[in-house]
This record gives structure tokens, C-alpha cells and sequence, in this order.
């Protein structure tokens, strides 16, 4: 009966997880709650996944890697490479994705995207490149260098965990570098041709104005006295400024434009336009930016304040909530001038729109607030920042440190966790990262997630659910042979990458790959690193937390992921079938 009630968990977790309905935290904590109850494990050790060693050493790498985006290390080799590379493009982007490749195997990749995607636009603009050429195979990079080391990714590190109380030596730093190297220049040479091919110059990847700057949607209300009253929709001034008019919001009327159609005193004109552009209405006699208008009439002071374009993370409050009921004016100073979603149009009004995580927002607010709001994780602000000299020499003395720290812990010469946990407090000794700044970094919900999925595995094993899942697979695609069993449990977790994360997708997966080998007389080793390996090299949609991060900036269409990363994903998997069986044999 047991072992009926955690398959049934199963595949309620797996729904919950792909759905996103409720937040993966709160599934893995219910989750938790229920083999409690049901007598399955015990208190003790349901929780006792919260205090193994693969959640200190995750949370100390995202304080690390937190502390070096913010001392500016990161930004440094971006310029270095703009300047050494910037009239090669093909070039360019080789190198670009090498560096961001070899720094994600060190560092957790949404961070390193995070870092890379405000210098690398800059970097296309200069260049009269479309930023789409560049963004997505940085992306992409991020993601396959996290396959070369151990702390590559939580995904590797939560694998190493789960094979370790499954009684197996935990994997070490190095064990599958050379594989991961190999992904990483497969898929360097194949997103240099792709990005190429199906990214450069594109309508949807940049504007098709020379420069590729992108273009945002703006609510701007007519004053008296404004010029454009009494104007003819498609031959008022918005034309000559380059603006698309999309609508007109007249005493509660939404008008769709017409030729007929002329400017009233009042009306709120919904226009798509390039960020300069819009930064010049502000100045124009009888016009104003509702968002900006609304602000000064409350008596805050915009006189020091700074526009700048952000990227909405996963992890910022505002994701699933509009403008209006966060009340995110008031909680955060900032105006919310223009908005821009990939290349669709958005009719609503902005303040209503329900936001989602990739959108950009033109802001207006004091400079400070940016940086705030950028290392609490709620935003990336796509714009290069400047670093003093004493901070940056700080940095990459964090760098020197945590190097030291990976050569220790791969040496054996320190516990892997010590190691990172002793960079960490550096980097907050160092003045790198505050205190706050540190915890407001971790990715907890990552970290609960990962606590109760090891619990999970455990329960898996000790009611037999595992051994009755592993029996069904193992007696349908036996006669098949060991290796099919072996692909079809990587090729599943591919799939389920898509509407789960990569670490849930791998710890659902796993107890019962490890269940199938051990029944087949297989090797356990080869079915977790084949496993661990899949969950990482899925890049067929921007569900990833790097891809989304680039998706708007890039103006991309979920097509442009499906068609590019079909191909990245077929040569990783293929590579992943061919090179784990040959290392650590599946008899």
C-alpha cells in the first residue's frame, strides 16, 4: 500500500511541477507533509534532506557567484572581449560563448547570463548587430557549461547527493569534464553556424532599423494645448517621430486608429517606439508619459532620476501581477515608462497587464534603486555598469579565492562544501557582497526543492515504490537491451525538462533509473551521470531561467528556441548515449 501511495505522490508531483499552478517549494514542503502523515518516513528523516551537505555548498556558490557579478569581474572580461573581438563577429561570438561556457562551469548559469546580457546588447548596438545573434547561443552556453564540473549546476551537485545516500561514492569535480567539454564545443561550433543561419538580421530578432534598437510600447497622454489635437491619426506628429500608434483610450473608449480619426484633448494614445525616441516625448510641449505624469503629480521628486531598460526575473514579485495590484510605484519608487514582450503587441492597458518573467520595462528612478532592486534578484538592468578600481581588484581576488577553493576540494585537500562555505564568508569579509545582499541571493525555493526531493528518493526506496516502478519499465524494454532502457530514461528526462526544471526533472527520474539498473545487474554510475547530464542539455524552449532572461532583449518567438535547440539537444543527447556507456560501462 506503501509503496501505491508514493507512486501516486509521483505523479502528482510531476503534474504540480510541470503545471506550475503552485509554487515547487510549497509542492515539495506538501509533498514532505504527506509521507509524514501517512507514516511512510519519519519526521526526521523526511527532513533530513535540509541538512545534507549538497544544500550548504549550493547556498554558499550562489552567495560566490552573487559576490562576483556584483564586484564587476565579469563585466571586465565582457569589455576585454568587445574590444579584442568587436570586428569579427563569427569570432566574437566563439569566444563569447567559450568564456561564458568555461565561467557557468563554475557558476550557476542564470547568473552568469544575468551578467553577460546587459554589456553583450550594448556590444550588438555598436557593432549594428542584432542582439538575437548574440543572445540566445549566450544562453545556450550558460546552460552547456554546467555540465563540466561538478558545481556546474544544483542539478549535478543534487544528483552527486542522491547517489551518495543511495550508498554510491558521490561524483567528484572532475568526473565528467571531459564529456562536458566535448558538449561544450559541439555546441559552440553548431550555434556559430545556427546563430548565423536562422538569427542574424532577422524582423522578430531586432528592429529593422540599422542599429536593432528594440522597440517599446507606451501609454502617452495629450494635454491642452498639445499640437497633436486636431491632428489626423496617420499624418499627425507620432508619424514623423517614428511611432506606431496601436490604439487611443477616449472617456473609457478604446479606439482602434483609423484615417478619419483625429486627437482629442485627454486622450491616452497607446504607441510603439525606440527608447530614444520615447525619452524625447518627455520634452515635447502638450505630451507626457502617463506612467511619468502620474508620478510627478504625486509630489515625488524625478529631477535626479535615471531611465533605464530591465529584464524581469523568475524570481521578481511582479511576476504574475500587474503594475496595479503590486502597487509596485509606491513600493519601489520607480515609473514604469514603456513595456515590451518578446515581439508581441500588448493591447491592454499597462498598468493591468499581468507581467510575466522575460518582459521589459522601461524605468525611471533614482540610480541607487536600480542597483537595489538588480542584487535583490527582481531585475537585470540591461545597461553596462561601471565599476570602481578597489572593487574590481576586490573581485578578482574572490576570483583568485575561489579557484584555490575548487583546486582544494578537487585535490581532496579540503571538503568540497568547507571549500565554498570559506569563499562565501570571504566574499562578505571583502565587502563584495553585504550580509543581505548574500542571503537575498540564495535561490531558497531551489534549495527546498532539492531538501525534499532527496527525501523523496528515500521514500521511493523504503517503500518498494521504486523497485514496482523499475520492475514495470525494466520488463517492457529489456528485451530491447540494457542500452535502450539506458536512452529511454535519458530521452525521458529531456522531455520532462521542458515543463519542469532541470533539478526536479533529474530527482524524479533518478530513484527509478538507479532501481531499473540495479535489477538489470546494469551499472547504477553510468544510469545517474546519463540522467544528471540529460536534465542539463534540454534547450528546446525558453523555459529556462537563462532563456527567459534573453527572450525579450532578443525579441525572440518560442519558434526560435524550438528551432535552434532541437538540433543543440539531438548532438548533446547523442553525444551523452555514445560517450557515458564508453566511460563507465552500463555492465
Amino acid at each position: 500500500m506503501e509503496a501505491w501511495i508514493v507512486i501516486g505522490l509521483l505523479v502528482a508531483v510531476v503534474i504540480a511541477y510541470a503545471t506550475e499552478k503552485i509554487s515547487v517549494d510549497m509542492v515539495a514542503l506538501s509533498m514532505l507533509c504527506v509521507l509524514v502523515l501517512t507514516g511512510i518516513l519519519t519526521v526526521d528523516r523526511a527532513f533530513a534532506g535540509f541538512g545534507d551537505r549538497v544544500i550548504i555548498m549550493l547556498a554558499a556558490i550562489f552567495v560566490i557567484g552573487a559576490a562576483l557579478r556584483d564586484s564587476g569581474v565579469l563585466d571586465a572580461l565582457c569589455s576585454f572581449l568587445a574590444r579584442r573581438l568587436g570586428g569579427q563577429p563569427a569570432m566574437l561570438s566563439a569566444v563569447l560563448m567559450a568564456a561564458v561556457g568555461v565561467i557557468s562551469a563554475f557558476m550557476n548559469n542564470t547568473t552568469v547570463t544575468a551578467v553577460f546580457v546587459g554589456p553583450v546588447i550594448g556590444l550588438a548596438r555598436r557593432l549594428n548587430m542584432a542582439p538575437s545573434r548574440l543572445l540566445m547561443p549566450l544562453a545556450f552556453a550558460s546552460i552547456l557549461g554546467g555540465t563540466c564540473t561538478l558545481i556546474g549546476t544544483s542539478t549535478n551537485v543534487a544528483v552527486s547527493g542522491v547517489i551518495k545516500r543511495m550508498g554510491m561514492t558521490p561524483l567528484h569535480m572532475f568526473e565528467f569534464t571531459h564529456i562536458g567539454i566535448l558538449i561544450l564545443i559541439s555546441g559552440i561550433l553548431y550555434l556559430t553556424f545556427a546563430s548565423a543561419r536562422f538569427l542574424s538580421g532577422r524582423g522578430r530578432g531586432a528592429d529593422k532599423s540599422k542599429d536593432g534598437i528594440r522597440e517599446y510600447l507606451a501609454e502617452v497622454v495629450v494635454l491642452t494645448e498639445s499640437p497633436l489635437i486636431d491632428q489626423k491619426i496617420f499624418d499627425s506628429d507620432f508619424s514623423a517621430m517614428e511611432f506606431q500608434v496601436l490604439q487611443i483610450r477616449r472617456n473609457d473608449q478604446k479606439l482602434t486608429p483609423s484615417r478619419h480619426l483625429s486627437f482629442e484633448e485627454g486622450d491616452i494614445v497607446l504607441i510603439a517606439g525606440r527608447v530614444e525616441n520615447l525619452i524625447k516625448v518627455k520634452k515635447i510641449e502638450g505630451l507626457d508619459i502617463v506612467e511619468d505624469a502620474t508620478l510627478r503629480n504625486s509630489g515625488i521628486d524625478t529631477s535626479a532620476a535615471q531611465v533605464a531598460e530591465v529584464v524581469l526575473t523568475q524570481r521578481s514579485s511582479l511576476v504574475g501581477r500587474s503594475l496595479r495590484e503590486s502597487h509596485f510605484r509606491q513600493r519601489s519608487g520607480f515609473s514604469v515608462l514603456a513595456l515590451m514582450r518578446g515581439d508581441r503587441s500588448l493591447m491592454h492597458h499597462m498598468a493591468d497587464e499581468k507581467l510575466q518573467a522575460g518582459d521589459l520595462l522601461l524605468l525611471q528612478g533614482p540610480q541607487e534603486r536600480f542597483r537595489d532592486f538588480e542584487e535583490s534578484g527582481e531585475m537585470v538592468v540591461i545597461t553596462q555598469h561601471v565599476f570602481n578600481a578597489e572593487t574590481q581588484k576586490r573581485g578578482f581576488l574572490l576570483l583568485g579565492a575561489f579557484a584555490l577553493a575548487v583546486l582544494a576540494s578537487s585535490l581532496g585537500w579540503l571538503p568540497d562544501t568547507i571549500a565554498f562555505v570559506l569563499v562565501a564568508m570571504l566574499a562578505v569579509f571583502m565587502r563584495c557582497i553585504s550580509l543581505e545582499n548574500a542571503y537575498e541571493n540564495i535561490d531558497w525555493r531551489l534549495l527546498i526543492l532539492i531538501g525534499g526531493m532527496l527525501a523523496f528518493g528515500e521514500a521511493m526506496k523504503s517503500s518498494g515504490a521504486a523497485v514496482l516502478v523499475a520492475d514495470a519499465i525494466t520488463s517492457t524494454m529489456q528485451p530491447m537491451g540494457v542500452f535502450a532502457v539506458f536512452a529511454g530514461f535519458c530521452l525521458l528526462t529531456v522531455i520532462l525538462t521542458q515543463p519542469m526544471s532541470n533539478a526536479a526533472a533529474a530527482l524524479v527520474v533518478l530513484p527509478v533509473a538507479m532501481q531499473s539498473a540495479v535489477s538489470m545487474g546494469a551499472n547504477a554510475r553510468s544510469f545517474a551521470i546519463g540522467i544528471m547530464l540529460s536534465a542539463s542539455v534540454s534547450v528546446l524552449t525558453p523555459f529556462e531561467p537563462s532563456c527567459i532572461l534573453v527572450y525579450g532583449p532578443g525579441k525572440y518567438r518560442f519558434s526560435d528556441f524550438l528551432k535552434v535547440g532541437s538540433g543543440l539537444t539531438l548532438i548533446a543527447l547523442i553525444i551523452i548515449l555514445t560517450m557515458v556507456p564508453l566511460f563507465w560501462p552500463l555492465k
